[in-house]
């Protein structure tokens, strides 16, 4: 059997896009057989948030949609360029500081989460209201459908 392919989405507190990205993944490759096949997880730039479940207006979005929540917050460590094969963030703020803190070797692992798609970031839906949380989800939707073919292909 070979290696899963190891996906770390990447925001700056870790509970409203990046645990949004995770979730969705995970579900999309359930719902297609792939979830063996690949490794999820999501964490932030900050520390804020540590420990923390997803916001509950990211949580509210997933179940709209069926998409079971999963995952606390933590904080991108040095040891995530390592294991992770794909490190998606969500804007490029923390793309800037994901880049900083990559070993040389595993900078090329870095990119935004909607390359496939805009190329552009991901709103932070944080200090808005439920509508923020449905455009990200619609935005990550797409660009993860992506994502999979291209990682599946």
């Amino acid at each position: 059997m070979s290696e899963p392919v190891r996906v770390l989405f990447v925001c700056l507190g870790n509970i409203c896009r990046s645990p949004m990205a995770d979730a969705l993944l995970r579900h999309k490759l359930s719902e297609k057989g792939l979830a063996g096949a690949f490794e999820v997880d999501s964490c932030g730039t900050g520390a804020w948030h540590r420990g923390e479940p997803p916001d509950p207006r990211t949580q509210d979005t997933l179940r709209a949609h069926g998409v079971p929540v999963v995952g606390r917050a933590r904080q991108v460590s040095a040891d995530d360029f390592e294991r992770f094969d794909a490190i998606l963030a969500m804007d490029r703020s923390n793309l800037a500081k994901l880049k900083r803190m990559a070993p040389q070797e595993h900078a090329h692992k870095i990119a935004l989460a909607l390359e496939p798609t805009t190329g552009g970031e991901v709103p932070d839906p944080y200090y808005g209201d439920g509508d923020g949380f449905e455009r990200v989800y619609r935005l990550l939707d797409d660009a993860l459908d992506r994502w999979i073919g291209r990682w599946t292909s």
